[in-house]
């Protein structure tokens, strides 16, 4: 790449939030408050924008949040690229096992420690390649996966291969992906041909078949803990709800019904890797469900404002998401999301809570918490409200 005389603004921008992520995930101890003995040797994160720390600060994307207010009560006040006002699910889970912060897979091959892990989520990202190409460049699963491979080779220069295997087989694999295969590709029948091609319960099976494809792969790279989370009922962000799609007070029913099919495969495909692969552990987050109770149960949990974001503007702050130096709300903590499609700190850090020590109707066969003292895994039977397509996978995975 031929070098550049003069750099625009934006382009300054970016090197100088670069160097403030690296400064950050490379003294990720002092940034976290993690207090908690050291569960896992380490954890490595594939997803899109809910749980990117900053990977699409060096694409040519428009997805990316490296500017204020995002990271508003984050380390500092730093917008590092971060989806929220502060941290991430992810965030709050490395500080419970007892992990600092994760680099950035970028911030990793510039020479930031990845021994405790890395971050390889992308905003915009999908299990299908093409999901989210609108936005422009992102790492979609199967890029990530190849970034992981990359840094298991990394890694192989510094540990012999017994302990090698150890470090893998004992870290923590976080997976959350699938929204942006909807709201960046199904839902978008002017740019996409999926939905015309694929009914809901056949377009969930095709995800649920390129998901599994990716998961094996890093299976068979060592991975044996992971940690797969469902898809969060998408029909009730604000940027859906700004469509006058769905009756006053009330979700977009047809897209949480679509979202529904896809997790329904995916619990039943932590069933079946659980009962093919007893030497390791997989585990079936169920953030809709606990979405929903949040959502129904707003008071109990510390909100008051459900239906619009904290920064944005137009209908339920909705249609047009967090734009640079706009004016979020100030009660930010009262608020389950903070732009048109991501929640806020408060929210996320609910959710990691559930997914460390949550019970069953969360966390299924097991919570991370009981992962890390995971041996041998016997599932216990398989919910028997999962039918449909659930059946239509056990039987793809039993061929």
């Amino acid at each position: 790449m031929m070098k550049k005389q003069y750099w625009s603004a934006m382009e300054v921008a970016d090197v100088v939030v670069s160097i403030v992520m690296i400064a950050v995930c490379m003294n990720g101890k002092l940034v976290s408050s993690s207090t908690e003995k050291q569960l896992f040797p380490a954890m490595f994160v594939f997803g899109d924008s809910l749980i990117d720390s900053g990977n699409n600060n060096y694409l040519r994307s428009w997805a990316k949040a490296n500017y204020v207010p995002y990271g508003l009560d984050f380390y500092q006040g730093t917008p590092t690229g971060r989806f929220c006002n502060g941290k991430t699910i992810v965030d709050f889970l490395g500080d419970l096992i007892g992990l600092p912060l994760l680099p950035t897979s970028e911030a990793s091959f510039r020479g930031a420690d990845a021994d405790s892990g890395v971050n390889y989520a992308s905003a915009a990202a999908g299990i299908l390649d093409e999901s989210g190409k609108l936005l422009g460049e992102r790492f979609n699963l199967r890029q990530q996966v190849e970034n992981f491979r990359s840094t298991v080779g990394q890694l192989k220069k510094q540990m012999d291969e017994t302990k090698m295997e150890e470090y893998l087989a004992k870290s923590l694999i976080v997976m959350n992906l699938g929204s942006n295969d909807y709201i960046n590709n199904y839902l978008i029948p002017s740019f996409y041909n999926s939905s015309s091609n694929y009914n809901p319960i056949q377009y969930a099976l095709l995800l649920i078949t390129q998901y599994t494809t990716n998961i094996m792969e890093l299976h068979n790279l060592g991975a044996r803990k992971f940690l797969l989370a469902a898809i969060g009922p998408l029909g009730c962000m604000p940027n859906q709800l700004a469509t006058g799609l769905a009756p006053p007070g009330k979700c977009v029913s047809f897209v949480n019904d679509m979202v529904e099919e896809f997790n329904k495969g995916l619990l039943s495909l932590v069933h079946q890797l659980n009962t093919n692969h007893t030497t390791s552990t997989f585990v079936f987050l169920n953030t809709y469900a606990a979405f929903t109770d949040i959502l129904n149960n707003p008071v109990f949990h510390g909100f008051s404002v459900t239906d619009r974001g904290c920064c944005g503007i137009g209908r339920n702050r909705g249609q047009i998401t967090c734009l640079p130096f706009s004016i979020p709300c100030l009660n930010r903590d009262e608020y389950i999301f903070w732009d048109a499609y991501h929640p806020t700190q408060a929210f996320n850090q609910i959710i990691a809570e559930k997914a460390f020590n949550g019970g069953l109707s969360v966390c299924y066969p097991m919570n991370v918490k009981q992962m890390a003292q995971a041996r041998e895994l016997q599932p216990p039977p398989l919910p028997a409200t999962i039918a449909g397509i659930s059946g239509v996978i056990v039987r793809y995975f039993r061929a």
